[in-house]
């Protein structure tokens, strides 16, 4: 058999790094969307859902992920920073990553270079003022960036991105022309929960209706994908939400393939930071 690229030798002679990441957008993603009502300010019930989140979510996975003795990457919206300082304060004691989420959970795409470099310095100012430091990872909120985001990123110094959906390895973000020491690790729409689980009448998420998957037939999905990136030695970037993946019945699920993971022993349990310092200093 032909592999399509050399094998990746990654810290530890582990065959395959994993990435466990959590999206911890409180209710600015419902908030969001609620402005496109009239009088959508009103609509509670939606905005509830990311509610869920930081109250009972976080705590749930800080206790899953202490019990097992892994670390996670946490991409907030400042905003969320703000408005649950001692959260956050937890999550960074505990030794997880935190990353940058944007303020508001804003689409950079809609935004001009001026409006995005403001969000991205303003939210690293909260960053600094609450847990003292400033975020070096940055994922872009909604899913999309313009062309002018990781000029935007690298030049205050950001050391890596996981926004992009163009490989399962980390690579060297090409920026003007030039290849740059800013890494992206991509994540992908299939290890998102929020497209699994995602879901509300009103406003309809998702606009068709019609999906709340069964916890087996995602469990399945994610448990045969990781065994393919195992397969061929890949970076796995689990992408979850606290508000989706947090459910009782769902933790569980988690719990059951880091189990599945973990029963592997040549694995590279990583932050995006670890990861993408290494692959900086290696490739």
């Amino acid at each position: 058999m032909t592999e399509t690229f050399e094998k990746i030798q990654w810290p530890n002679q582990a065959r395959c790094a994993v990435m466990l990441s959590f999206d911890l957008d409180g209710d600015t993603i419902w908030a969001n969307g609620n402005r496109s009502y009239t009088g959508g300010e009103d609509f509670i019930r939606s905005t509830s859902i990311g509610d869920y989140g930081p109250k009972r979510s976080a705590p749930r996975i800080l206790e899953l992920l202490d019990r097992h003795r892994l670390k996670g990457t946490f991409f907030v919206p400042a905003k969320v920073v703000e408005e649950n300082p001692e959260l956050l304060q937890t999550i960074d004691r505990a030794g997880h990553e935190i990353g940058h989420h944007g303020y508001r959970h804003e689409r950079f795409v809609d935004l001009t270079r001026e409006e995005q470099k403001e969000i991205i310095l303003h939210s690293q100012d909260i960053f600094q003022r609450v847990i003292g430091k400033k975020a070096r990872g940055y994922r872009t909120p909604s899913g999309d960036w313009s062309r002018e985001t990781a000029g935007l990123l690298n030049e205050p110094g950001f050391s890596y991105s996981s926004s992009m959906r163009g490989d399962d390895r980390p690579y060297r973000t090409i920026i003007d022309g030039q290849i740059t020491d800013f890494i992206e690790i991509a994540p992908k729409w299939d290890l998102d929960d929020f497209v699994q689980f995602g879901y509300n009448i009103f406003p309809a998420e998702p606009a068709g209706q019609d999906r709340i998957s069964g916890i087996e037939h995602v469990y399945d999905n994610f448990r045969q994908e990781f065994d393919g990136y195992y397969r061929f030695g890949l970076c796995f970037v689990l992408l979850m939400h606290p508000q989706i993946i947090g459910k009782p019945g769902r933790i569980m699920m988690l719990e059951r393939l880091l189990q599945h993971m973990k029963s592997h022993e040549d694995i590279w349990f990583a932050t995006g930071e670890e990861i993408a310092a290494w692959w900086r200093a290696n490739h």
